[in-house]
């Protein structure tokens, strides 16, 4: 695998275009939701009617943009994925692999008719599924362009303590997950800011959530702000997303200053350690940008942007530090099997 053959060298960097092509699309999809333009175009799959690939350009105004884009890009990324998983099926000869490849194609027809029930039902917790898929189809996709890549023929197997760092590798990785539902679930409520500030909330260090204080915020936001009400349920909601947020800051801090640490790890893997600290990071310091600009759609977007982001590293380093355990855990299991038979 270390040195691939031009047809299977071309695989990768195809699989490494069409994680590419799923970022740009879930970055779409966050320009849509932060510019409400979910229903801009209300029926599916065409759009006003039209074909959606015969629609004139010159209807592609305010949010009808954002969300007609959105949908081209979609159909792109599926046509991309068609073709990723012919030619893992062809030119692939591991057979877990060529699952992957099917399983990608699976998960883009699914995505594509949750895009496409949440136009037609109404039904905004479809469009938070419709997101949360989106961020797991980026890392599968992504992994596929690991596994075709020269660098996955050269993992070694891993040393016992190697158990405790992929352990942690994965539980931060999960709650990162967590925290893009927690956001898809805030931006899905399409209400805006349910905490002004930050980083206190409402001038507090835990913001007020009793009757009385909710129907006064609500009222400011009525005739200052002209914004649709919230509840107290969004207003924790947001809080939480807050804590989880610094929760997860320092899980990937320490985690990932434990990768740069392990010498024993390739060079390429604590660099995915130290990148893994800079994302987390960034993607803090955009949400309190988020925040103070009021939600800014492109700031909003670039929040999205780093998450997904961020997503993908931890998913990628738990996949790497899995396949080294497993690896290592063969490796006994065989000496320990040869132990046997000399015995006997």
């Amino acid at each position: 695998m270390a040195d691939l053959a031009l047809p299977k060298r071309l695989l990768h960097w195809y699989a490494m275009f069409v994680a590419a092509s799923v970022l740009v699309l879930i970055c779409s999809g966050g320009l849509v939701t932060s510019h409400g333009a979910g229903m801009a175009v209300p029926d599916w799959p065409n759009s006003f009617g039209y074909n959606m690939f015969l629609f004139p350009v010159s209807h592609w105004v305010g949010g009808v943009l954002f969300e007609h884009t959105h949908r081209l890009i979609a159909s792109g990324v599926g046509l991309l994925t068609i073709g990723l998983c012919a030619l893992t099926a062809v030119l692939e000869d591991r057979k877990w692999v060529k699952w992957l490849g099917a399983v990608a194609l699976l998960a883009v027809i699914i995505q594509g008719i949750l895009g496409g029930l949440r136009v037609t039902e109404h039904n905004q917790l479809l469009g938070l599924f419709h997101g949360c898929l989106a961020q797991l189809y980026f890392c599968l996709v992504s992994t596929i362009a690991l596994v075709t890549s020269p660098f996955w023929g050269t993992i070694e197997p891993g040393q016992s303590r190697f158990r405790r760092l992929r352990f942690w590798v994965v539980t931060v990785t999960a709650m990162v997950f967590v925290q893009l539902a927690l956001g898809a679930l805030m931006r899905h409520s399409h209400t805006g800011l349910s905490i002004p500030d930050f980083p206190t909330a409402y001038g507090r260090i835990f913001p007020p959530l009793d009757d009385v204080s909710v129907a006064r915020i609500n009222d400011y936001r009525a005739t200052k702000e002209a914004a649709p009400p919230i509840t107290a349920g969004l207003i924790l909601l947001q809080y939480v997303h807050r804590i989880w947020a610094v929760l997860i800051v320092a899980g990937i801090g320490s985690v990932g200053i434990a990768i740069l640490r392990e010498r024993a790890l390739r060079l390429q893997v604590r660099f995915g350690g130290g990148l893994w600290i800079f994302l987390v990071v960034t993607q803090f310091c955009l949400g309190a940008w988020t925040v103070w600009s009021n939600k800014a759609a492109d700031v909003a977007t670039a929040h999205v942007f780093f998450g997904a982001l961020t997503l993908m590293t931890g998913f990628l380093l738990s996949f790497i530090l899995s396949a080294s355990v497993m690896s290592s855990t063969r490796i006994q299991a065989a000496a320990a099997a040869q132990k046997e038979v000399a015995k006997a």
